[in-house]
């Protein structure tokens, strides 16, 4: 069996880029590996998404989209992703139990934030533990708040958390930060951001929520337990490019390098979404790429 388009992803982007080609009457399929929803998934408050309803949550929002792809005739199946081929105008789609042909590609795969993988972090991720301050600032207001990192990311995500907490220290593992020169001046001149250098958070306790953190400094040993609301970590993302190595062009950080148009360097395959390199990973541009991508698979087949 031929599909028109198989879409690799089932987070926002892959979900908007199935409605967009479900709606184009292209026989379509969405791939997962896991569950519905991506990253957003992890999130139980959504208040940045145009239009979502008072008290819309991650899983909800994305299970909207789902059921949206299943209404214009999209299928989806839970496979791994192993990689693809083109062979004439074929792609064919490689998966733990055999390949599938399409006429065309859609990679929506997205990434993973590095986690600092101490005791508590995934328990607790999304009720205290974030890896997003643009998304989840406002539901720290008044509150004392941890960033852990000490590069460009976490000093800027640092800044933007004096909006709405009442305190933000700053823990990062050495004792000179790496973000930018201007960005270190910055958060040093801000009173409301205090720092714990040489330091290394060794577990996030809370029974439902984040209560406080266990904070050990590498040079003394001594570890220190710390009342805290929240703990933003800011160590890096992992873009999901599994399978496409050698394949398409990335850049030095490992993203799907596209044009303005979700086009990779090989023709009828596109990338949407965090996994392609961008400036901004929200939902909004997510779904944005996503019908952009289905809009010009739709495009590229009829022409």
């Amino acid at each position: 069996m031929q599909y028109d388009t198989i879409i690799v992803g089932a987070g926002p982007a892959g979900l908007t880029a199935g409605v967009y080609a479900g709606r184009g009457m292209l026989k379509t399929l969405i791939l997962e590996r896991g569950g519905i929803g991506g990253q957003i998934a992890t999130s139980w408050e959504i208040e940045n998404y145009p239009g979502a309803p008072a008290e819309s949550t991650g899983p909800g929002l994305t299970e909207r989209m789902r059921q949206q792809c299943l209404e214009f005739g999209v299928e989806f199946k839970t496979e791994i992703f192993k990689g693809f081929e083109k062979v004439a105008d074929t792609i064919l789609v490689k998966t733990e139990h055999g390949d599938l042909q399409t006429k065309t590609l859609i990679i929506a795969t997205g990434s993973e934030p590095q986690m600092i993988g101490c005791q508590g972090e995934r328990e607790l991720r999304g009720m205290g533990v974030s890896y997003c301050a643009t998304c989840d600032a406002n539901f720290f207001k008044n509150m004392k708040v941890a960033v852990i990192g000490g590069g460009n990311t976490a000093l800027e995500e640092a800044l933007f958390l004096t909006k709405y907490a009442a305190s933000v220290t700053i823990i990062h593992r050495r004792q000179e930060l790496r973000g930018a020169k201007i960005l270190q001046n910055r958060v040093k001149e801000n009173e409301k951001i205090d720092f714990m250098l040489d330091s290394v958070v060794e577990e996030i306790i809370g029974s439902g929520y984040v209560e406080a953190i266990k904070v050990k400094n590498v040079v003394t040993n001594q570890i220190e337990t710390i009342p805290m609301d929240g703990v933003f970590v800011f160590v890096g993302q992992k873009p999901n490019t599994d399978g496409f190595e050698g394949l398409l062009k990335q850049n030095d950080r490992g993203y799907l390098l596209t044009d303005d148009e979700m086009r990779t360097d090989i023709e009828g395959v596109f990338a949407a979404g965090d996994i392609r390199q961008k400036s901004l990973r929200q939902v909004v541009t997510a779904t944005g790429d996503g019908a952009i991508a289905a809009s010009n698979a739709i495009k590229f087949i009829e022409g």
